[in-house]
């Protein structure tokens, strides 16, 4: 069994029609009608109450040396303590309905009207501003020109002396202020970081871009340096050789029949001298990690040069290590020098 309905007036439905219509009239996002106040309203309406008169410990507006320890902390982290509330001072300093961007605006207002010279922030800052940004929205106003003999823009000659005693110590003086120039360049929201990359900026600027620096060449897989001997390594496919008719110094080879032979090469020089090593005994070792083969290389002659080479076969698809040893006489150990090579 339904409740029953309490008997309504009819000009109590009549009323809440009406509060109905006018409530709609006003719906929609809060932001949407919101008037982001400038800081003196604000200081008026919440801040005042206790910063005019310094109240519970407040930095009272126009006590320049009271809010001189506070400005070299930067906007940003004074609006952090007007959030959160900090000592006696509650959250949003007591007015909730005050807005981050109106906190920020207040705190320049008391700043500025105690010695600063902010400038009161348009809206909030949602990304982080480039070096290039930064100059061209603000230290360029004084530096462009060298206006009260701030160093002009790309003047390097004015800016190493400010440099003398290390960058930390230059950007220190750029947030608290320096001579004519105030705290952070008058942007109370800059970062230390914005401010040094700003600096350093002005200083490189008009300096010829430097090229990135060239990767290293990759080390050439067939050439060795050992012990002062370039080992130069090659190789043909038997099949290539047997289809030229390949010789050596008149001779021809003698290629082996069947699939899979190729021609392993090793060329020597001296690396101080550049000539060539004629003299030498060598050996070859190849291995697919199952089996292994050594022979010893053949003394080729063909176009004034030397090598030494023979015949290796290799299985398709299997990574070989060749380990090359090299004797000559006088030598009190042998040359090692080690290759790598899949079959294809």
């Amino acid at each position: 069994m339904g409740l029953p309905f309490a008997s309504v007036p009819a000009w109590a439905s009549v009323s809440a029609v009406v509060l109905f219509t006018a409530l709609s009239a006003f719906s929609g996002p809060a932001d949407a009608q919101r008037r982001e106040r400038p800081g003196k309203e604000v200081v008026d309406a919440a801040c005042g109450a206790c910063h005019l008169s310094g109240k519970d410990g407040a930095p009272r507006i126009g006590d320049a040396a009271a809010w001189a320890a506070r400005t070299g902390q930067g906007l940003t982290m004074l609006t952090e303590h007007a959030l959160k509330g900090i000592r006696k001072m509650p959250a949003h300093g007591g007015s909730t309905g005050v807005s981050d961007l109106e906190l920020q605006r207040a705190i320049v207002y008391m700043v500025n009207n105690s010695g600063g010279r902010w400038i009161e922030p348009a809206a909030m800052r949602t990304s982080t501003l480039t070096s290039e940004t930064i100059v061209q929205q603000q230290c360029a106003a004084c530096h462009q020109g060298g206006k009260d003999g701030a160093p002009r823009i790309g003047d390097r000659a004015a800016w190493t002396p400010r440099f003398a005693k290390g960058l930390d110590r230059l950007v220190a003086s750029a947030v608290h202020g320096h001579g004519a120039m105030p705290a952070r360049g008058g942007m109370p929201d800059l970062e230390r970081e914005d401010i040094r990359d700003a600096t350093l900026y002005m200083f490189n600027y008009g300096l010829p871009a430097v090229a990135a620096p060239q990767p290293p060449a990759a080390p050439d897989p067939h050439h060795k340096l050992v012990s002062g001997l370039d080992v130069y390594f090659g190789m043909m496919r038997a099949d290539a050789l047997r289809s030229q008719g390949a010789k050596a110094g008149g001779t021809k080879l003698s290629i082996p029949a069947g699939r899979g032979y190729y021609h392993l090469n090793i060329s020597v020089e001296d690396n101080k001298t550049r000539a060539p090593v004629t003299d030498a005994q060598v050996t070859m070792q190849v291995s697919d990690g199952m089996s292994v083969e050594t022979k010893t290389l053949e003394r080729l002659a063909a176009n004034n040069a030397v090598s030494y080479g023979n015949f290796f076969r290799f299985t398709s698809g299997n990574s070989y290590n060749i380990t090359t040893e090299i004797k000559r006489a006088g030598m009190p150990s042998p040359v090692t020098a080690k290759f790598e090579f899949k079959a294809p």
